[in-house]
């Protein structure tokens, strides 16, 4: 099918990376750490789940829970260590306390990862302003391709309407909305026919992908509801 919509599951390891493969997912987010919210993987872990499966991986640049990059210089290490062993797309995103844009931070880490697709995650949905933050990514010489988002700070159950206006704002080619908009964060099977009709085309889970939780694997039948509904889904 020509309109596919891409289906993204959360891996910590191999297991669930083949798990969410065999049930359909198009990419994998690669993070550690799920208390935090998803931090930087080891590479070992990363060349492990890239020797299991053949679908593309993004790995998360994040050393810590929130949306304060840290220590720069280890998360540029880690991110040439990564590309060292073969990552070739990411996801990091940075604010600073005031919940703008920390732009110094997002410079430093794709001047590392020069060359590679990257996501810029859900700190979209902490930013004091969604459109400024849009703006000046646009104007980095390699920006985002994807802008990882519930449409609020809260869950797609509150951000649809945002999500809904700004595909509208995508469909019209205002600056700083080229980038794919990858849905995640509360998402449901619910809200599929909704987002699809609006012309949504990719779409981010983790704890949907695990019936039993974080402390048990991705479940490929768990998976594959998410595939079988997405592609029944008009788009």
């Amino acid at each position: 099918m020509s309109n596919r919509a891409l289906l993204e599951v959360i891996a910590l390891d191999p297991q669930d990376a083949v798990a969410a493969q065999t049930g359909g997912a198009d990419r994998l987010e690669l993070v550690t750490d799920m208390a935090a919210d998803g931090l930087t993987p080891p590479r070992a872990v990363f060349a492990a789940i890239r020797a299991a499966v053949d679908i593309p991986l993004r790995v998360m640049l994040r050393h810590r829970g929130g949306f304060a990059a840290g220590d720069l210089d280890a998360l540029r290490a880690d991110a040439a260590a990564l590309r060292a062993e073969g990552a070739d797309e990411f996801v990091l995103g940075f604010l600073t306390p005031d919940g703008h844009l920390d732009l110094a931070a997002v410079r430093a880490l794709t001047e590392v990862i020069d060359g590679c697709r990257w996501t810029f995650h859900r700190a979209l949905d902490h930013a004091a302003d969604r459109d400024k933050l849009r703006t000046e990514l646009a104007a980095l010489p390699a920006g985002p391709d994807t802008f990882l988002t519930a449409g609020a700070a809260t869950g797609v159950a509150d951000g649809l309407p945002t999500l809904l206006a700004e595909r509208a704002r995508t469909t019209a080619g205002e600056h700083g909305f080229a980038p794919q908009v990858l849905v995640g964060g509360g998402l449901t099977l619910e809200h599929l026919p909704t987002l699809r009709a609006a012309g949504v085309d990719a779409f981010h889970i983790g704890g949907a992908a695990r019936p039993s939780g974080w402390s048990a694997p991705a479940d490929a039948a768990a998976v594959r509801r998410w595939r079988t509904a997405l592609d029944g889904a008009e788009g």
